[in-house]
Order: C-alpha cells, then structure tokens, then sequence
C-alpha cells in the first residue's frame, strides 16, 4: 500500500510539471500587462482581463491566420490519410514484383533528415510554380513513409479471408478497399490523423520557406512575427500560445479513445 501511495505521489509530480508551463501560459494571457514578468510566477491573474484576446482578434488580422492554419492542416489531414491508406493496404494484402524492396527503401529513406531534402524540395516546387501558395505547402505533407508503414502494419492484422469474401462477392478493389478495409483501419487511421493535424498545425519552417505574403501566414508563422514586434508584451504571446494550442488539445481529447485503440493495436474483430 505505501508502495502504490509513493507511485501515485510521484505520478501526480511529474503531471504537475508537465502541465505547470501550460497552467502559467492560460493564466499569463488573461494577466495585466505586465503582471506575468513577476517573480516567483503567479498562476492565476488578480485582475483578469480580455484585452490581449481582443488586440489579437481585432488588430493583429487572427481570425486570417486561424483560417489558414485550418485549412492547410486539415487538407493535409485528410489527403494524407487517403494516400498513405491507399499505399499501406497495397504494401499490406497485394503481392507484386519488388515490393518488399521498395517498403524496405521507404523505411531507409526515413533516416535522412527532413532539412536535408528542403532545398531540393522547394526547387522542385518553385520550377511547377505552387510557390507561396496553400498548395505549395500542402504538397510535401500529402503521404508520408511513417504514415504509409503505420497503415500497413496494422492492415495485415485484417484476415485476408476477409477480402476473399468480398471478391467472391463481387467486389472491385477500390469496394473492398473502401467498404472493408476503412471501417476495419478506423483506429489506427484516427491516430494516424491526430499526429498529422498536429504536425501540420505546428509546422514553422516549411510554411515560413514557402509563404512569403503576410495573408497567408499560418498561425505560428504569425506569432512568431507577432514576438519579434511586441518582444516585451510577455501576455500578448502568452495569449496568442494558448490559441495556437487550444485547437490541438481540442482535436487530441475529442479523439483519445481511438487514438488509445490505434497505439494499442490489437486483433480485428469480425
């Protein structure tokens, strides 16, 4: 028993500082101007106030940069998870000259950095002109070889015998693919979407590479805009951190319990 209280005791300290910088920032951003610079940091604000929401939604243009953000992140998501289900459910139940090879060079290519292949990457988008536009950001991140191996591994748990009943039913490719193997892949596909939303959403360099109008800026582009111009308003960025996590953290607690299914992947049930 003073083992398990002495377990929880230090499970709850460590939840406490983990979520301390995250507790601070909530409460920074409804702090007067500067109150959050005190020392020791206070957590909760005496005097709380909207001011710093309201400049940012009113004369630093947010609502636009939200509308950016989503848009990318959620058109990546989406292409995404169709692209890398397609490949993962090729690699994973279809039998073709090569293929082993080829998954095994996906997986060594996951070993060169992403920075390596950037400027090559921005020369190739540069010469079929999505230069500074969504698309020129929404490219790079349509299919991923981490997404593409996630998918496979957990298609092969599916019974082929499965799919040999809906051939003998009649059905094409794209049916079994689309009627059988989605509904079954749902777990590992939501989990699948919640790391890529969230990297999407949280990708700096990429966007800053490509995007050179400020009306097209993605939030954290943005805020890290905002920081070099109001580098002494500390509730200002603290305001704008909480609305570049708060959609994140949403979409994370909507989808928790498939992305618990999708990390414990287990058998399929029929």
């Amino acid at each position: 028993m003073r083992r398990r209280i002495s377990l929880y005791i230090v499970v709850v300290a460590i939840a406490g500082l983990t979520l301390a910088p995250l507790l601070w920032m909530i409460g920074a951003s409804f702090m007067q101007p500067g109150a959050a610079s005190s020392f020791p940091p206070r957590f909760i604000p005496e005097n709380p106030t909207l001011q710093h929401y309201q400049t940012l939604f009113t004369r630093m243009n947010l609502p636009r940069y939200l509308l950016n953000s989503a848009v990318i992140s959620a058109s990546i998501t989406l292409i995404s998870l169709l692209l890398n289900s397609m490949a993962g459910f090729a690699f994973a139940k279809y039998r073709f000259p090569g293929r082993d090879s080829l998954f095994r060079t996906l997986l060594a290519a996951m070993i060169i950095p992403a920075q390596v292949t950037m400027l090559p990457l921005f020369l190739l988008l540069k010469q079929m002109g999505v230069i500074n536009t969504y698309l020129g950001v929404i490219i790079p991140g349509m299919a991923s070889i981490f997404g593409i191996f996630l998918i496979r591994q957990y298609i092969f748990s599916i019974p082929d015998s499965l799919i040999e009943a809906a051939r003998m039913d009649g059905a094409s490719d794209f049916r079994i693919y689309w009627s059988v193997i989605l509904p079954l892949a749902k777990p590992i596909l939501v989990t699948l979407a919640i790391f890529t939303f969230m990297g999407a959403w949280n990708d700096f360099l990429w966007p800053l590479i490509v995007l050179t109008r400020d009306s097209m800026y993605t939030l954290p582009v943005a805020l890290a805009n905002l920081m070099g111009e109001h580098v002494q308003d500390t509730e200002l960025m603290m305001a704008g951190s909480v609305l570049t996590v708060l959609p994140v953290l949403v979409v994370f607690l909507a989808l928790q319990k498939y992305y618990i299914r999708g990390i414990l992947i287990g058998g399929v049930k029929g």
